[in-house]
């Protein structure tokens, strides 16, 4: 008997926080997720940053200012530590929706009061916490506020439909991230967007549209692309001036969710900047169609011109010894969230060229 893939069919939640409320936020996330999943979705995407919200307040307000230095607070005071209590009540959504989730969250660091990271965590059809993806480099206003990820937290995920990924933005353009995960055999990937991208640049709808058309020809898989959306409350909040206030409420600037086929085919979008869920049916089997023709990680690869390393390893920036000179013994880091290496392998910065030093 021949083998066959199925149809998936996936939804893009386009949605606003209870801006900054981390409980509303979630109970909110929540019922959107048996929502989708009452509708048939498998697989449901999230915003970049939904739970409590993205840190929007630096493309209008100074970073020192008391405005968003009191935003800043509120953001940290209502983060999402992984795993914890709210994620254990989107676990219980996800498995209500017998659905993938992907789920926008700003993280924080558990034991610390200052370290946040721009996460996509992902959730398994049984409830499980599948793993999560931190943002490897923050884009413009989120730099004040988010720490980037490693690689430890960076790759496909694997699933009942097989292999998925995710990334949050800005990463969506990185080449080298695109090439890793198609070489990782991704089917189904999920991008998270905010509600826009600054109040001077081109509507974000203009960018997903691109950047999910290419990434889907590229890796020669499904797309998955949900963006944030903005309601009254959030816009208040922001306080704006006249200028941003105006276009910001314009319905074609923001938004833009969309799903986008291996051949690049859109097979839904959103229509303006209001709340929604867009659905799409995806067809594994067309991957196969796509890569019979191109493949470039298989059989349309050079790999004995074209390589990528990827470091799965996080620095380690806290150790303690113990014991006299000679005799050190290394005693655990009081709080550690990762397999950290050993302070005297070799820097992870310098993973091939070490033996090319020593050699010369």
């Amino acid at each position: 008997m021949a083998d066959t893939y199925p149809i998936v069919r996936v939804a893009a939640v386009q949605a606003s926080s209870v801006f900054l409320d981390r409980d509303a936020t979630t109970e909110k996330a929540c019922r959107l997720i048996r929502e989708a999943g009452a509708a048939g979705a498998r697989f449901i995407v999230f915003p970049e940053g939904f739970i409590p919200a993205h840190p929007l307040w630096y493309h209008h307000h100074v970073a020192t200012s008391p405005k968003a230095m009191q935003m800043a607070g509120d953001l940290f005071l209502n983060s999402v530590e992984v795993p914890s209590s709210t994620t254990e009540a989107l676990a219980r959504a996800a498995k209500d929706a017998n659905a993938t989730v992907v789920m926008g969250v700003c993280e924080k660091r558990h034991d610390t009061m200052g370290t946040m990271y721009n996460t996509q965590v992902f959730f398994g059809p049984d409830g499980t916490l599948l793993g999560k993806h931190q943002k490897i480099m923050p884009t413009v206003g989120e730099r004040i506020v988010h720490t980037g990820g490693y690689g430890d937290t960076f790759g496909a995920v694997r699933t009942d439909f097989g292999p998925m990924s995710a990334l949050i933005c800005g990463e969506n353009t990185n080449p080298l991230a695109i090439f890793a995960l198609a070489a990782e055999n991704t089917r189904i990937h999920a991008m998270s967007w905010p509600p826009y991208i600054g109040p001077q640049a081109v509507p974000l709808r203009n960018v997903v549209e691109i950047k999910s058309k290419a990434f889907a020809m590229m890796a020669g898989a499904f797309v998955v692309s949900a963006c944030g959306a903005l309601d009254d409350q959030t816009l208040t909040v922001l306080e704006l001036n006249a200028e941003h206030a105006e276009r910001l409420r314009n319905p074609l600037f923001a938004g833009g969710s969309m799903i986008v086929a291996p051949n690049g085919n859109v097979i839904s979008e959103a229509q303006g900047s209001e709340e929604c869920i867009i659905y799409g049916d995806c067809d594994l089997s067309l991957i196969i169609h796509i890569k019979m023709q191109q493949d470039l990680v298989g059989h349309y690869n050079r790999s004995d011109i074209f390589q990528l390393h990827l470091n799965r390893t996080a620095p380690q920036i806290y150790a303690t010894y113990t014991g006299i000179e000679g005799e050190k013994s290394k005693q655990p880091a009081p709080v550690s969230e990762r397999k950290l290496p050993s302070l005297n392998a070799p820097s992870p910065l310098l993973p091939f060229n070490k033996s090319i030093v020593e050699e010369n």
